[in-house]
């Protein structure tokens, strides 16, 4: 394949090289492209130094996939550019999710969109979606699903580089102070929030995203982007987000009202069946990270409602939310 990655300096796109090399793909050409403080910089990728392009000026002619991962508002412009000169673009931010001419795409879920890409955009799912994705679309097909309410806690990594470095500023201004204090650590200087609306060090902030209206665009995103891949219009989906003090790995707490009966053995053996999925006993985001399956447990039954289950999910947002489904939807497409 000849490659090219977007945002290739970035976190997403630092994960999108590691997983290249890490899953052999015969790779005739790479090309790396970021904004035009990075150009001239050199990556290195298997031993070999590559040159970043500016990707506003650059000419993307023998391109197969272009690897997006340089936020909505560079994709909105350079995605259709870059198409133009007959690339498939596989773009991770928010901009073309919801487009009824993109597919938005979890190869494992909904690999049969891949057939008709008549923009040459591909979308990735948000990343907190993406990891409740293959458990939801393994209940839908067990039993049919009619109800999602859920509780996420979000990483700060998902924020992005800003995001990590507010919480490690924070935690390295005043967790000596509030080790050596015996009450509940409030009064500690962890320093002024400038990425989030609170503290995140040893704290949790329930609103995760912007506000849109009564809710964030986080939780918008996972009810619209859920809809559309599992290809359930009307599923009614209620979603708080919450950013949580973890560096690396989103989880999902979710309570689905089924659409028949499903004892918590049966729904177990479903979800153990569903590709991308671990079935453990206690699935936390530090146990995610590095791995590329997104971990599911405390299966039970949910009795305030008929047919309710409820699970836990903890997943790696930088490879299984980000870079790891846009490759996966690469090698989807390239096998067709």
């Amino acid at each position: 394949m000849r490659i090219g990655v977007v945002g290739a300096t970035g976190q997403v796109g630092s994960v999108m090289l590691q997983l290249l090399d890490e899953r052999g793909i015969d790779i005739e050409s790479l090309r790396l492209f970021a904004s035009h403080r990075s150009a001239g910089r050199l990556l290195n990728f298997k031993g070999r130094d590559i040159e970043i392009e500016d990707a506003e000026t650059a000419d993307y002619s023998g391109i197969d996939y272009a690897l997006f991962s340089a936020g909505a508002t560079a994709s909105r412009s350079l995605a259709p550019k870059v198409a133009s000169f007959g690339a498939i673009v596989i773009d991770n931010s928010s901009a073309w999710r919801m487009d009824s001419d993109v597919p938005l795409v979890v190869p494992e879920v909904n690999g049969h969109a891949l057939g008709e890409i008549s923009k040459g955009i591909v979308a990735n799912p948000n990343c907190t979606t993406m990891i409740a994705m293959s458990t939801l679309k393994a209940l839908r097909d067990a039993v049919g699903i009619n109800r999602v309410v859920a509780s996420t806690y979000q990483a700060v990594s998902g924020s992005g580089i800003a995001g990590v470095s507010e919480l490690t500023n924070q935690l390295e201004r005043g967790i000596g102070r509030f080790a050596s204090l015996t009450f509940d650590g409030r009064g500690v200087d962890f320093g002024r929030p400038n990425i989030y609306p609170a503290t995140i060090a040893a704290n949790v902030i329930p609103l995760a995203g912007s506000m849109v209206d009564e809710e964030t665009n986080e939780e918008h995103k996972f009810r619209d982007e859920s809809r559309k891949i599992l290809e359930l219009p009307n599923l009614k989906v209620s979603c708080t987000c919450v950013r949580v003090p973890v560096f690396t790995g989103h989880s999902v707490s979710l309570n689905v009202e089924l659409g028949g009966p499903l004892s918590t053995d049966e729904a177990t053996r479903v979800i153990k069946s569903a590709p991308g999925v671990q079935v453990v006993d206690v699935p936390t985001p530090l146990d995610s990270a590095g791995r590329d399956d997104c971990l599911v447990g405390r299966i039970r039954q949910d009795g305030s409602v008929e047919h309710g289950l409820a699970l836990f999910i903890s997943g790696d947002n930088l490879r299984k939310g980000a870079a790891l489904n846009a490759i996966q939807i690469m090698e989807a497409h390239a096998s067709i």
